[in-house]
């Protein structure tokens, strides 16, 4: 039986519902207040329900699929283009239900709760790494005024800072050596917060298989393994490890008309932040030196960049793989390829 399919605006109380009797053509548009939204779906028979992967789709996601339904989301830039006239939820809860129906349309796999756990813990962490660089920063700025500069890098500002305090106790104003204390304390508050977190993540990867899998390849760590496991859901849902860098935007955007195409930079399409932690893996691959032939050609031919974004790429694909297979991380065939 070829399930009904109802489009789905989700917000933060009021749902608004689009969808067309197979039998009659009647269109139906429904608007739902919050606490209406599952009991309304309880009394329906299993349908496939479309929405846009926006904030509260994964745990709707999960409320409908125990209810029997089929869920799909869809990334909001593939929805966008199906968006008649005016943006209302109406339109929106149409162009959803338009949209799904397409046949080469990607959808978002469906998150569980744990690895959005582990989401949010990777979110919360980065968002105090950036209060600490903004507080460091505030510390360099002021002592620099004073004609006092301090090392960029955070481990050099921390060995230091103390001595470099006790060098301006007697001679800046008290009230600004006990201002500047203060800011230190809180950097130093928030490293305490982030070994937290951090302390977390690596009991997340002791108890999860599919982390400690891809922890063996080489450029890939604590939090690239934990970030990309929770990030990609279900490895099923990209049909090769190109299809997941490209997700990624780890490959190259194309341009072309009249049958020639161009190559351009990489995409910078999908999640930033695994994207990132994956040029971070890459550059520690170039660091140590233990690259193969293949990326020494890359290093001696192309830019640095281009070398970094390639074995990020690479990167990708290999952890596509062994979360694809369930195979252990290969060390032979990855030194040959890197």
């Amino acid at each position: 039986m070829e399930l009904s399919v109802i489009g789905m605006d989700i917000a933060k109380n009021v749902f608004q519902l689009h969808c067309v009797d197979r039998q009659t053509g009647e269109i139906e548009r429904i608007k739902l207040r919050r606490n209406e939204v599952l009991p309304y779906f309880a009394r329906r028979t299993p349908a496939l329900v479309a929405m846009e992967a926006c904030g509260g789709a994964h745990w709707w996601a999960r409320q409908l699929q125990q209810l029997g339904h089929t869920v799909r989301l869809l990334p909001a830039k593939a929805v966008r283009p199906f968006v008649l006239r005016n943006k209302t939820d109406a339109a929106d809860a149409r162009a959803i239900w338009t949209a799904v129906q397409q046949p080469e349309m990607k959808t978002v796999a469906i998150k569980t709760e744990y690895q959005q756990s582990i989401l949010a813990l990777h979110r919360m962490r980065a968002q105090l790494l950036k209060f600490r660089h903004m507080q460091t920063n505030a510390i360099r700025g002021l002592l620099l005024e004073f004609g006092h500069p301090l090392p960029e890098s955070y481990l050099a500002l921390r060995k230091a800072f103390p001595t470099v305090m006790a060098t301006l106790d007697k001679q800046l104003p008290g009230i600004l050596i006990e201002t500047l204390r203060e800011q230190w304390a809180r950097v130093q508050s928030l490293d305490n917060e982030i070994a937290l977190i951090e302390g977390r993540l690596k009991r997340a990867l002791a108890e999860t298989p599919t982390c400690q899998m891809i922890s063996d390849i080489p450029g890939v760590g604590l939090m690239t393994a934990t970030a990309a496991v929770a990030t990609m859901g279900d490895p099923a849902s990209f049909k090769t490890g190109r299809e997941f860098a490209a997700w990624l935007g780890l490959v190259p955007r194309q341009t072309g008309t009249g049958g020639r195409i161009r190559q351009l930079g990489i995409s910078k399409r999908g999640d930033a932040y695994l994207r990132t932690l994956l040029m971070h893996g890459a550059r520690a691959i170039i660091a140590r030196r233990t690259y193969s032939d293949w990326v020494a050609g890359l290093i001696a031919r192309r830019p640095y960049s281009v070398v970094i974004a390639a074995i990020a790429n690479k990167l990708a694909r290999t952890i596509w793989a062994v979360l694809a297979t369930g195979k252990r991380y290969d060390g032979a065939a990855f030194a040959a390829a890197i």
